[in-house]
């Protein structure tokens, strides 16, 4: 195959004829390609995936992780260990292509690895690494880990993706019309296309970006100074850098970068796109910013048995395929803990990445309740927690463990490591209630409820994110109410939370699923309806192009 003139391999629809080219820093595109650490890479796979389907004009380009993110494995006494394995992938092709770009003042050797449509059903991807013998030992580094702890390495990894990626198209002769950065990783590439445009007007018009960070402390920031000793801003000097970013202080902030370089920006949610244009609200020159409410790829996730035996209207079929998907599921539940589940039993799962603000553990707050929701005579329960600490973030990994050795004093509990996308899954078709409850409004989307409905789990949530798109309480899924968390301390907060998701587990989801599984069924029915159509991320990736590209 020729790269050097590249265009997409497949007829292109002609409603999506616009070229776009995708950087993101992760891709969750299928379990056997780990280069994702959580959810922002769900949301990136799913958009190539979708891209793919609607046949359109669009590439992604990322990074090849040799160590992914990491692996999740486990100490002697079953708490977590973190564990690099070097990862092979023949699947992937080499483009033959090899170039050079400035970091640290120093040339680095990038090679460049192809990933086909045809593999996996997404949208062609070209994924950077340096991991070369032509280079040094510390410029080999820079994609060895996905979000590498090391502060120097991390802004290379943002140079790589964001100059390395603009080159690399130019390298393509891709020309696209626009650049949208998943994230601001990769604004170094606003650069480059300076030194290609020669004018920010010019750059404005190629560039749009996705935020997904709802607070301003999440917000990337790095010394002005180490980016510019790295080569981050492509020959400008920090005086001329600060005249065109706008940036007074010594912190480089790559968001409001973004926001001020992109002609448009999106939120990923409603509530986001809000959160965020109050956020940013009192700085100058900021792009107006759209929401866009993130989704998952309902032909990857879905389980098509559960919604053909739905759409025949055979209730027998219905529940007998949830029970063997919760049965399949609880295998690995046995396999990695020793525990035997019971599919006939309402089972809870809370899993996805572990950060404090999602708060993993909250249902063991007050452990009074806690053991009564597990000991009940009447109304057993079984709870489930998976998920992948950020590994430097010692307090979720403290979290985690602490989760560890509670599961151990109950039969009817398991902790479960490996959480990606194989794993996430399969723990979807074994979830009764997909329990989400991060602090609001800190969680900008929380996509991974969408994918458990669409596996005939029921939603409960704190109303964040996309819930308050979605949720209809008591008709599709569960909802904390809204208190006046404005005015609350984060003690109040997790407090009014704690009693509120109790009180509906107790009052209403766990009484309906065991007294009335009539009304239960209907509500797994409904969130599966309605998540279909409206949080597919092939209408996410048509919105892209109406709202975003045009």
């Amino acid at each position: 195959m020729n790269f050097h003139n590249y265009h997409v391999p497949y007829q292109v629809s002609e409603q999506y004829a616009k070229k776009v080219a995708y950087f993101s820093m992760e891709f969750a595109i299928h379990q056997p390609l780990k280069i994702y650490s959580g959810g922002l890479g769900f949301l990136a796979g799913s958009h190539l995936r979708s891209a793919y389907e609607l046949r359109q004009n669009l590439i992604g380009v990322g990074i090849l992780w040799k160590y992914g993110y990491y692996d999740q494995i486990r100490n002697q006494d079953q708490t977590l260990q973190v564990s690099f394995m070097e990862k092979n992938f023949s699947f992937l092709e080499d483009t033959g292509i090899k170039f050079q770009i400035l970091i640290h003042e120093h040339p680095v050797w990038v090679k460049v690895f192809y990933l086909n449509p045809e593999t996996f059903n997404s949208a062609p991807l070209f994924l950077l690494s340096t991991d070369l013998p032509e280079n040094d030992y510390v410029s080999q580094t820079i994609t060895h880990r996905l979000y590498d702890a090391n502060v120097a390495t991390k802004v290379a990894q943002f140079i790589l993706l964001g100059v390395g990626g603009a080159k690399l198209i130019d390298e393509l002769g891709f020309r696209p019309d626009v650049y949208h950065l998943n994230e601001a990783h990769g604004i170094s590439a606003a650069f480059y296309l300076l030194n290609k445009f020669k004018s920010v007007e010019k750059v404005k018009e190629h560039l749009v970006f996705t935020t997904h960070t709802p607070e301003e402390a999440g917000n990337e920031k790095h010394d002005i100074y180490l980016c510019h000793k790295m080569s981050y801003f492509c020959g400008l000097s920090i005086d001329e850098v600060r005249k065109l970013t706008g940036i007074k202080d010594d912190q480089f902030n790559h968001s409001l970068t973004a926001l001020r370089f992109a002609r448009k920006a999106n939120g990923v949610s409603a509530l986001h796109g809000h959160v965020s244009r109050a956020m940013w609200k009192n700085y100058e020159g900021i792009c107006p910013i759209e929401s866009i409410t993130n989704a998952q790829n309902w032909r990857y996730w879905s389980d098509k048995q559960l919604y053909r035996s739905m759409e025949d209207g055979n209730d027998f079929l219905f529940d007998d395929r949830k029970h063997y998907l919760k049965k399949r599921a609880f295998e690995i539940v046995a396999d990695q803990t020793g525990k035997i589940f019971n599919p006939n039993i309402l089972t809870i799962v809370w899993a996805r990445r572990f950060a404090g603000y999602k708060r993993a553990g909250m249902l063991t707050y007050d452990m009074e309740r806690f053991e009564k929701l597990l000991n009940h005579p009447k109304y057993p329960v079984q709870i489930i927690w998976a998920g992948k600490p950020y590994p430097v973030d010692h307090p979720a990994i403290s979290e985690f463990n602490n989760l560890v050795h509670l599961s151990k004093n109950y039969r009817n509990v398991a902790v479960l490591i490996g959480y990606e996308l194989g794993l996430s899954k399969r723990l979807k078709q074994a979830a009764d209630v997909w329990l989400n409850n991060p602090r609001v409004p800190r969680e900008a989307s929380g996509t991974s409820g969408m994918t458990a409905a669409m596996n005939g789990a029921v939603n409960f949530s704190t109303d964040d994110g996309w819930i308050p798109e979605f949720v209809n309480h008591g008709n599709n899924g569960f909802v904390v109410p809204k208190a006046d968390y404005e005015h609350m301390t984060v003690h109040e907060q997790d407090e009014y939370d704690l009693n509120k998701t109790y009180e509906i587990l107790e009052q209403q989801i766990i009484p309906i699923y065991y007294e009335n599984f009539e009304t239960w069924r209907q509500i797994q029915k409904n969130g599966m309806r309605d998540v279909r159509f409206q949080f597919d991320s092939n209408r996410m990736a048509n919105e892209y192009y109406e709202i975003m590209y045009k």
